[in-house]
């Protein structure tokens, strides 16, 4: 699994290229999420603060999540409480993050990543320099 790889899944995410996004998450399940969970993390959690900002409450959060679920017909089958813990973890409430088992940690990551970007309406070169922050984040905990 490649750092390049991550990035492009990001990429993909911002550019709701989901066939290519599900070939890149296919691609680095292969090789493992060694090192990926810290890129996707970063991500996450600067997507999250970018988005959410201070002052944010809890039920902020729920009614965020809420309605991203209801706007898919597989929307019941995504984690409610597990999408607010993370996001209310990126926030300062890292706790909630305790019991969240790995493998739902990284989808929900990337299914919020995914949401928050396209709702961030980045332009090529904002994607880039997001890009770039994540990979710099992460790289101070790989």
């Amino acid at each position: 699994m490649t750092v390049q790889a991550l990035s492009e899944l990001v990429r993909a995410l911002a550019r709701a290229d989901w066939d290519a996004a599900e070939t890149l998450v296919a691609e680095i399940g292969r090789g493992g999420w060694v090192g990926g969970l810290q890129i996707i993390g970063a991500a996450f959690t600067l997507a999250v603060n970018r988005y959410f900002g201070p002052g944010t409450t809890p039920t902020d959060v729920a009614a965020w999540v809420a309605t991203t679920r209801a706007r898919y017909d597989e929307g019941d089958t995504l984690p409610a409480l597990e999408m607010e813990g993370l996001i209310r973890a990126a926030l300062g409430e890292p706790q909630l993050v305790d019991s969240i088992p790995a493998e739902t940690m990284i989808a929900a990551e990337i299914f919020v990543l995914g949401q928050l970007l396209l709702e961030m309406t980045l332009t090529p070169d904002e994607l880039n320099e997001f890009v770039a922050e994540a990979e710099e984040v992460a790289a101070e905990y790989m």
